[in-house]
């Protein structure tokens, strides 16, 4: 592996955890272009050339910021952190969407088909292991405890479900930057739900509920390649991200057989990394809740010292395995 191949980290201006792992790479040496998509024009330009005969690499070309220049060639992995598109607000609608889709597909759609390149975690893979009732479905084949778990828009059924598992809680399928229309932010926490709060309306679009684990803490556990790092998270809150100030943290070993289960769970889904929320209860079972394929992990390095950001450059450094 050349020193001069560089490591691409593709994220939003202000992202504390990527910076952390760019300062390790900075200290081994490792030369980093970092970049957002928002950038594209400018601030970001992009030439990628297919084609033209055996042997040629796919793509080749030039990814060019500000302070780097980078040979797409020559990229030995890329970090696919919390990037943004940019939106055009400039133009009508009808020419936004336009533009919005060629950023995707042409520097997006480059960035995916970088040849002999390690991703961190590729953006398909990552959307893929989005999807919670696949990510419930692998974890039960691979043996990991799931709670009772309903998806459906019946109403019927899922008072039913309620009323045998009670107590049940109600999850969002999928995070959006949800907000009335006067602009407020409705960010949705795990929240209890009884039989009667549920009404008519749940037959628009599915619903995720599951039965409420009698837990004693919360665990958060970042994959990192074959690493394994748990930190038990303790509250009396049902969802501990609703108050960060609230917890207190633990690091903390897993059952072989556990952390064996949660890096094929990655493996399944072509992941390098992930972070997961599991719950312990007072017997010491572990549940398996939820799996964020690009999840925020800076904090725990900086509550507990576990040596996150070093296990992230490790990967990076390395690029593509032979």
């Amino acid at each position: 592996m050349s020193d001069a191949e560089p490591v691409a980290v593709v994220t939003e201006v202000d992202d504390v955890t990527a910076d952390m792992v760019i300062a390790e790479l900075n200290k081994r040496g490792v030369p980093v272009v970092r970049f957002d998509p928002s950038d594209t024009g400018d601030r970001l330009t992009l030439s990628a050339r297919f084609g033209g005969g055996a042997g040629s690499a796919t793509p080749a070309g030039i990814l060019r910021t500000p302070s780097r220049t980078a040979r797409l060639e020559g990229v030995r992995a890329v970090y696919w952190r919390r990037p943004t598109w940019p939106h055009f607000e400039h133009l009508d609608a009808q020419d936004a969407r336009y533009a919005e889709a060629h950023v995707r597909h042409g520097l997006g759609g480059t960035l995916y088909a970088l040849p002999d390149c390690r991703y961190v975690n590729h953006p398909l893979s990552n959307r893929a292991a989005e999807h919670k009732p696949l990510q419930l479905a692998v974890a039960q084949h691979l043996g990991l405890v799931v709670p009772p778990t309903l998806v459906s828009n019946d109403l019927a059924t899922i008072r039913a479900f309620i009323t045998e598992h009670a107590p049940v809680i109600f999850k969002t399928l999928r995070w959006t930057p949800y907000r009335r229309s006067d602009g407020v932010g409705l960010t949705t926490w795990t929240e209890p739900v009884l039989a009667d709060d549920v009404d008519e309306s749940v037959a628009v679009v599915p619903h995720l509920f599951q039965a409420q684990v009698p837990k004693v803490a919360d665990v958060r556990v970042v994959v990192v390649g074959p690493k394994v790092f748990a930190v038990r998270i303790d509250s009396d809150l049902l969802d501990w991200r609703a108050d960060y100030s609230a917890l207190t943290y633990t690091p903390m070993t897993f059952p072989a057989g556990v952390e064996k289960a949660l890096v094929a769970h990655l493996d399944h889904f072509g992941l390098a990394s992930g972070s997961y929320d599991l719950c312990l209860t007072r017997d010491g079972d572990l549940h398996w809740l939820e799996l964020n394929p690009n999840g925020q992990w800076g904090w725990l390095e900086d509550e507990t010292g576990l040596p996150i950001a070093a296990a992230f450059a490790d990967l990076l450094e390395q690029g593509a395995t032979p």
